[in-house]
């Protein structure tokens, strides 16, 4: 136990136990024909690099009998990743209760215009809600999966939940290619859009007019949106890479690769020899903590294109807005869509 708690402990007691064949028993004895070992002295062998085994068995974890990483993982699964993560969600929804009771909803100056100028097509609406709707399945699917024995099964109880988790898993292992596939048509769609730029310096130094009545000028995505999308797109690239290699249990390893380039750069020590099960440890932590992040800024992401301010659901959706909300929000991309129609060109 004190070895489990990470306490230090004088281990010689089992490194210096691990068979000693001139002790051994008579062939006729109990454990004659183990030469003296034990189960448990072969193993300490074992975990103490004592003799090399060979296993009948082939895979790429095969060769790792003994693999001390599981209770630090377990402690930190259980421990902080539930902990910080579950209250970095709690507490985004909470400030964003506050913030909506103190500076209520965003409405469109002088009311609604009455007529409206199309703000996506249909693939894009239909890129967005795959990436969307398949977020939101895995995210529910993931705490589901995380946080169900710690909360679920005190309520619903073992048989319920060990159903219940047995389809969320299932669930957020097929959903994750739908996650892949919108966010790679997100990205094509609208990676020319979100460049960075002059504009978006105004547009944050005023807060983007959301704690005050400013209106600061955009073109298509203001430099919220542009945080929006990187945020998304990187930090959904990395939890597909994660999730991806727990898809395929031992035949992706990262880490151990990626902590060598981080040592190059930074001069750190992290461990670049890892033992399959370690990567496997690494990737479903990093795939949590990736995946708080996510969740933290999707709500607040929600919250803004719905209840937060008027008119902005209609964008994602039937596509089209009302013209005084285009003008207020995204006056320069107004300005080029009408262009572009009195010229006769497609928008």
């Amino acid at each position: 136990m004190a070895r489990q708690a990470q306490m230090n402990v004088d281990e010689s007691f089992r490194s210096e136990n691990v068979g000693d064949t001139a002790n051994a028993a008579p062939s006729n004895a109990q454990l004659g024909t183990n030469g003296g070992r034990s189960d448990s002295e072969v193993y300490r062998a074992i975990r103490y690099n004592e003799i090399d085994p060979s296993t009948q068995v082939r895979n790429p974890a095969a060769d790792v009998l003994i693999q001390d990483g599981g209770m630090p993982w377990y402690k930190l699964r259980e421990g902080p990743i539930i902990t910080y993560g579950g209250s970095a969600i709690l507490g985004i929804i909470a400030l964003l209760a506050v913030f909506y009771f103190v500076r209520g909803r965003i409405k469109i100056d002088g009311g609604p215009a009455g007529t409206t100028i199309e703000r996506f097509k249909i693939i894009e609406r239909f890129g967005h809600w795959l990436l969307a709707g398949s977020f939101i399945a895995l995210g529910l699917t993931g705490l589901i999966t995380l946080m169900g024995r710690s909360f679920l099964i005190p309520v619903l109880g073992p048989d319920a939940f060990a159903t219940l988790a047995a389809g969320s898993k299932w669930i957020h292992n097929n959903v994750a290619w739908a996650f892949m596939l919108g966010l790679v048509m997100t990205f094509c769609m609208w990676v020319a859009h979100n460049i960075p730029n002059k504009l978006d310096w105004q547009w944050l130094k005023v807060g983007g007019g959301i704690f005050t009545k400013a209106h600061p000028p955009a073109k298509k995505f203001n430099a919220g949106q542009k945080i929006i999308f990187w945020t998304v797109m990187v930090l959904g690239f990395s939890v597909s890479l994660s999730g991806l290699s727990l898809l395929f249990p031992f035949e992706m390893p990262m880490f151990a690769k990626t902590f060598g380039l981080v040592n190059g750069i930074l001069g750190t020590d992290l461990p670049t020899i890892l033992a399959p099960h370690e990567e496997m440890q690494y990737s479903n932590i990093w795939h949590s903590i990736v995946a708080f992040v996510m969740m933290v800024a999707i709500i607040a992401h929600i919250y803004i294109g719905s209840v937060g301010m008027e008119g902005a659901f209609d964008a994602m959706g039937n596509g089209q807005v009302d013209l005084e909300w285009a003008r207020q929000h995204h006056d320069l991309w107004v300005a080029e869509v009408e262009a572009k129609q009195g010229k006769g060109e497609s928008p």
